[in-house]
């Protein structure tokens, strides 16, 4: 029996779980293909797997202290200081089909947070479509909320709402994994001058701001200069942090539901001012007798340098003037 926890790179290029486990129970172990390298900030899915590719690129060979079955679940315990130990539990979804996640106690308790979603319709919204990007893979379902959802190319963003043939509010969707790799791979500056486009636009980052603290891949120093860097170039995107992905989906909800009704507010105003009639042009401003004389004197009319104009040069003057 296998007695190492395995992390490979899955070599199949066209699946969505881009990697390969190997866990140590049974006579030849337990094979998975995984979204993660380890459930950090969420549950991550598996799926079975029938046997080891012979040409996964192997990145980590951990020892175990400990792997065993209990019931649903099996419970992994690592030789190492951080990050050791996890459970994978299989359920049964629609259609008995079974799925595996991958969890430690942390996300396990995210997974369900102590606050009740509300189910209120967001900013008195009716019928608000949301567009799901096309590549968006583990899309918010918006069960809780009360949106119709579609699946298209959006131009900027994860999720978006389209007025027109035009994205009006877009916000784009990081698990904490996704976010520091994006920012320091320079991904995230190309993101953001794409949101920025967008009248109305937010990132969204599903776990807590305090756990950029606890990173020990890279340096949080880096991380949270970069945010910072990204924060005053694009102020007009904030990057959000919620707690977990139910509270990243239900902030989504909100933030698309309140761009509409500011969106149909801006119509609104802009129609209204179009409406409006123009005032009328001001009436010009009478001439002075000194206008009139000098205009006379060039046009051949004899005028007396004080008193009143005669009445029939003030009238040639202004039908000149009107001209």
């Amino acid at each position: 029996m296998p007695d190492d926890f395995v992390i490979a790179r899955n070599p199949d290029g066209d699946s969505t779980l881009p990697y390969v486990l190997r866990i140590p129970l049974g006579e030849h172990g337990i094979v998975l293909k995984s979204r993660e390298t380890w459930p950090r900030t969420s549950k991550v899915y598996c799926h079975r797997v029938e046997e080891w590719p012979e040409d996964a690129e192997v990145l980590e060979r951990v020892p175990v202290r400990s792997c065993i079955r209990r019931g649903a679940a099996i419970d992994l315990v690592l030789d190492r200081g951080r990050e050791n130990r996890s459970q994978l539990v299989m359920i049964r979804v629609r259609g008995g089909r079974q799925a595996i996640f991958w969890q430690t106690a942390r996300t396990a308790k995210q997974a369900r947070p102590a606050v009740a979603v509300p189910k209120a319709r967001a900013s008195g919204v009716v019928g608000l479509v949301i567009v799901v990007d096309s590549h968006e893979r583990y899309a918010y379902g918006f069960a809780d909320q009360q949106v119709v959802t579609r699946k298209a190319g959006l131009a900027a963003g994860d999720y978006g709402v389209v007025r027109d043939g035009s994205l009006i509010a877009s916000v784009e969707r990081k698990s904490l994994v996704d976010l520091v790799s994006s920012l320091t791979t320079g991904k995230l500056k190309y993101q953001l001058a794409d949101l920025a486009a967008v009248p109305r636009a937010a990132v969204v980052v599903e776990d807590r701001y305090s756990e950029v603290f606890k990173l020990d891949r890279v340096r949080p120093a880096v991380v949270l200069d970069g945010l910072a860097e990204c924060q005053v170039r694009w102020p007009q995107v904030p990057i959000h942090f919620c707690e977990t992905r139910k509270l990243a989906a239900e902030w989504t909800y909100r933030f698309l539901a309140a761009a509409t009704v500011a969106a149909e507010e801006d119509e609104l105003g802009e129609a209204v001012v179009s409406d409006l009639a123009s005032p009328p042009p001001l009436a010009a401003a009478p001439a002075t007798p000194a206008e009139v004389r000098a205009w006379a004197a060039v046009n051949g009319y004899q005028v007396s340098d004080r008193g009143r104009v005669r009445r029939e040069v003030v009238e040639a003057f202004e039908a000149a003037r009107s001209r």
